[in-house]
């Protein structure tokens, strides 16, 4: 428990400092992360990177803040399908989408990409 709790403590004052430095930024990753914290009980959070890694059995994506955008990021997103054309990156695994504002994240299919990590996460 004291992990989960010290994580906790640890996100919060991630999210804490990323409002007070960007706040357009700060809600991009609160909507990115809400989104993606519903998609199960089982999915957990952590400061990790710089940025808060999100896992199930074990990590399936990530967001990161940067001073013009935030990056959502699918550590092995080379092999997710990518129906919409929208995940970026030419390396072996990572993958990434970048966010400059919250109407991004619908018209950018967000949900349908951390769904299907999350679901790879299980297998």
């Amino acid at each position: 428990m004291k992990t989960i709790s010290l994580q906790s403590d640890r996100v919060a004052s991630l999210l804490q400092d990323l409002s007070l430095v960007n706040e357009a930024n700060y809600a991009l990753v609160q909507a990115v992360r809400e989104l993606v914290l519903a998609l199960g009980k089982d999915v957990t959070e952590e400061v990790k990177y710089g940025g808060i890694l999100f896992s199930r059995s074990e990590a399936f994506c990530g967001v990161f803040a940067y001073t013009q955008h935030i990056s959502l990021e699918f550590g092995n997103g080379a092999n997710l399908p990518d129906a919409y054309g929208f995940l970026e990156g030419k390396g072996k695994q990572r993958r990434h989408i970048k966010l400059t504002s919250l109407d991004e994240i619908e018209k950018r299919q967000v949900a349908h990409y951390v769904q299907l990590a999350y679901m790879a996460a299980a297998q």
